[in-house]
């Protein structure tokens, strides 16, 4: 199998689904953020982004703080440092199987 071909299948699953990608790359621009924002910014319903939101956090990528603010119910989610390293990692991979497809040529 051709190196790009590789490359990608070995691309980090958690991490390249598009809602966590989404939700990883919003992050990565911000100090923290609250779930409807995060729910508002990609469309997901709540069950759907407290689901992608659990597993970006057992994975250790980010951290969520639940409070209650104004007697409501708030959850403030922040990228951690290994999540940032992953995600500029992922976009580092990214870039540079779209340069190697580019420059890919069957044998």
């Amino acid at each position: 199998m051709s190196s790009v071909f590789a490359e990608i299948a070995a691309l980090d699953k958690l991490l390249h689904e598009p809602a966590r990608l989404s939700l990883m790359t919003a992050l990565s621009a911000c100090k923290s953020a609250d779930f409807l924002a995060l729910q508002r910014l990609t469309g997901l319903t709540s069950g759907n982004l407290s689901v992608h939101l659990s597993k970006l956090e057992e994975s250790g990528l980010v951290v969520m703080e639940k409070q209650f603010v104004d007697k409501r119910p708030n959850t403030q989610v922040q990228i951690t440092e290994k999540g940032r390293q992953v995600i500029e990692n992922h976009w580092r991979q990214l870039e540079n199987l779209r340069r190697d497809a580019q420059n890919w040529r069957p044998d």
